[in-house]
C-alpha cells in the first residue's frame, strides 16, 4: 500500500515487491531504452523509493529551467549520504546549501575565476603538463598525468599550492577518488541504495567506496590542520583560510554549517567536481583527436595561424579561434561525461509532462538525452564540430548544450572547467601531434562509471 503509485504518476516498468525495479541498471543507456517504451517522463522504484526519469531537451529544460524553483533540492541517496552527510555544497539543501554556495561562488572568484592569476596558474600548469608529455618516450596512458594537472588548478585555489605529479601521497588520493567514481556507477554498489541497513554489514564495492573516501577525508583534515597552525585572517592564502575565517564569523549560527566537517566535505566537493569531469573530458578530447587526425590537423592550423609557436595560448584567443572552440564543445557533447546528471527532489507537488510529481520525489534529468537529442543535433551520434559552427565558420551557441546542467544546481565550476579545457587542449596541440600506437585500434566505446569515461588507451605523441 505504501508503494502504490499516486494517481497520474508517470508510467514505468512493473516493480518487484520490496526490491522495486532493482534489475534495471541506473545508467544512461538503460534510461534511453526505457524512454522509448514509456515516454520522456517515466518512473522507477528502487527499494521503496519512487523516482522519476526525465529525458529529451524539451522536458529536461522544463524541469531545470522553467520549473527552476520546483526541483531545486537534493534527495537523500544512501550511497552518497554515508560520505557527504547532506552537508558541504553539492548535496546539501536549504539555508546550509545557500550559505555554502554563496561562500564558494565569492571565494572561487577571489582566488580564481575573477582574477588574472587564475589564467596565469592554468598557463603555468599547462607548461608542467606539456613537460610531462615530453618525458614519455613511448606509448603511455595519459590518465594519471591529466588527472594531476587538472587537480592542481583546483588545489591552487583550495590549498594555495600545487602538487608534483610524482608526489606519491597526492597521487594516491587521486587514484582513490578515481576508483570511487568508477565504483559508484556499478550495479553492485547501487544495491546499497535498496537496503542500506542490510548492505552496510555485507562486503561489496560500497565498502571500498567508503574506505577510500575515509582516506581522502583524512588527507583533507591533515591539510586543514596545517593551515590552522599559521592561519592569519588578515592575509588569506586560499579558500581554506577564508573558510576558517567564516567559521569564526558564523560560530553563533550553527544552521549555516560552517565547521571543520563542513570544510572537509566542501573541499571534497570542489576537488572531485573540479578534477574528475574536466580531466575525463580532456582524455576524451585526446582520444577523439587520435581517432580523427584530419580534425586535429585543422585545430593545429588554427593554433598556428592565431597563436603561433612563440607564445602560450591565452583565454583571449578563444574568441578568435571558432574551430578550436567548436571542437572543444563537441568533445564535451559527444564525450557526455555526466550522462545521468545529478538527482533533484521535488520541493512541492507539481506536474511535469502532464504527470503528477508528488513533493519529495527524486527526479533524474538525463543530460545525455539532451546532448544526443536527434531533434536538436544534426548528427547526434557522430563527432561533428559543425554542430557549433554557422555557415560562415563562426562559432554558434546551441541551446541543447547542457554538459554542466542548468538552473540553480548547475555546475559551480563551469567557468573554471571552460578555462582549463581551452588552455590545456590548445597548449597540448600547439606542441604535440597525438596518434594511436602501432598495432592498436581506437575504440570510442566508453566505460560507465558514475561519469562516462573513455576506455583505457595508450597514445603516442610527437613534438611539432
Amino acid at each position: 500500500m505504501k508503494n502504490r503509485k499516486p494517481s497520474n504518476f508517470p508510467p514505468g516498468p512493473w516493480p518487484l515487491p520490496f526490491l522495486g525495479t532493482v534489475f534495471a541498471k541506473m545508467d544512461f543507456r538503460t534510461m534511453a531504452k526505457l524512454a522509448k517504451d514509456y515516454g520522456k517522463v517515466f518512473s522507477l522504484r528502487v527499494g521503496s523509493e519512487k523516482m522519476v526519469i526525465v529525458s529529451g531537451y524539451k522536458m529536461v529544460k522544463e524541469a531545470l529551467v522553467t520549473q527552476i524553483e520546483n526541483f531545486a533540492e537534493r534527495p537523500v541517496i544512501p550511497l552518497f549520504h554515508r560520505v557527504f552527510k547532506g552537508i558541504g555544497i553539492s548535496l546539501s539543501n536549504g539555508f546550509l546549501w545557500r550559505s555554502h554556495r554563496k561562500f564558494a561562488v565569492f571565494h572561487l572568484r577571489m582566488f580564481g575565476e575573477g582574477r588574472k592569476s587564475l589564467e596565469n596558474n592554468i598557463q603555468q600548469e599547462s607548461v608542467y603538463l606539456c613537460d610531462a608529455f615530453k618525458t614519455e618516450k613511448g606509448p603511455f596512458n595519459p590518465l594519471n598525468i591529466v588527472n594531476g594537472a587538472v587537480s592542481n588548478t583546483v588545489a591552487c585555489m583550495i590549498f594555495g599550492q600545487r602538487f608534483e605529479y610524482h608526489d606519491e601521497r597526492y597521487q594516491t588520493i587521486l587514484r582513490l577518488d578515481t576508483e570511487c567514481v568508477k565504483l559508484l556507477g556499478s550495479p553492485r554498489a547501487q544495491l546499497y541504495n535498496v537496503c542500506p541497513q542490510l548492505f552496510k554489514y555485507l562486503p561489496g564495492p560500497h565498502q571500498t567506496i567508503f574506505s577510500n573516501y575515509k582516506k581522502i577525508t583524512n588527507f583533507l583534515r591533515g591539510e586543514i590542520s596545517k593551515h590552522r597552525e599559521d592561519w592569519d585572517p588578515a592575509n588569506p592564502r586560499d579558500l581554506i583560510d577564508n573558510y576558517l575565517t567564516e567559521m569564526e564569523k558564523k560560530n553563533s549560527d550553527p544552521k549555516a554549517g560552517f565547521n571543520v566537517e563542513g570544510l572537509v566535505i566542501a573541499s571534497l566537493d570542489l576537488i572531485e567536481a573540479g578534477t574528475e569531469t574536466t580531466a575525463t573530458t580532456l582524455r576524451w578530447g585526446l582520444l577523439f583527436m587520435m581517432k580523427y587526425p584530419e580534425i586535429q590537423k585543422k585545430v593545429q592550423e588554427e593554433i598556428d595561424r592565431v597563436i603561433g609557436q612563440s607564445r602560450q595560448p591565452c583565454l583571449a584567443d578563444r574568441a578568435i579561434m571558432p574551430y578550436t572552440d567548436a571542437v572543444i564543445h563537441e568533445i564535451q557533447r559527444l564525450g557526455n561525461v555526466v550522462p545521468m546528471g545529478f538527482p533533484k527532489k521535488a520541493v512541492k507537488d507539481t506536474t511535469l509532462g502532464g504527470y503528477f510529481i508528488p513533493k519529495g520525489t527524486t527526479v533524474w534529468t538525463i543530460l545525455s538525452s539532451v546532448l544526443y537529442d536527434p531533434n536538436e543535433w544534426e548528427t547526434p551520434d557522430t563527432f561533428n564540430p559543425g554542430h557549433f559552427l554557422d555557415k560562415n565558420g563562426q562559432f554558434r551557441k546551441r541551446d541543447a548544450f547542457l554538459p554542466f546542467s542548468a538552473g540553480k544546481r548547475a555546475c559551480l565550476g563551469e567557468q573554471l572547467a571552460r578555462h582549463v579545457l581551452f588552455l590545456f587542449f590548445t597548449s597540448l596541440l600547439q606542441q604535440f601531434t597525438v596518434s594511436k600506437c602501432p598495432g592498436e585500434e581506437i575504440s570510442l566505446e566508453g566505460e560507465i562509471w558514475f561519469t562516462y569515461a573513455p576506455p583505457p588507451y595508450r597514445m603516442c605523441v610527437s613534438s611539432r
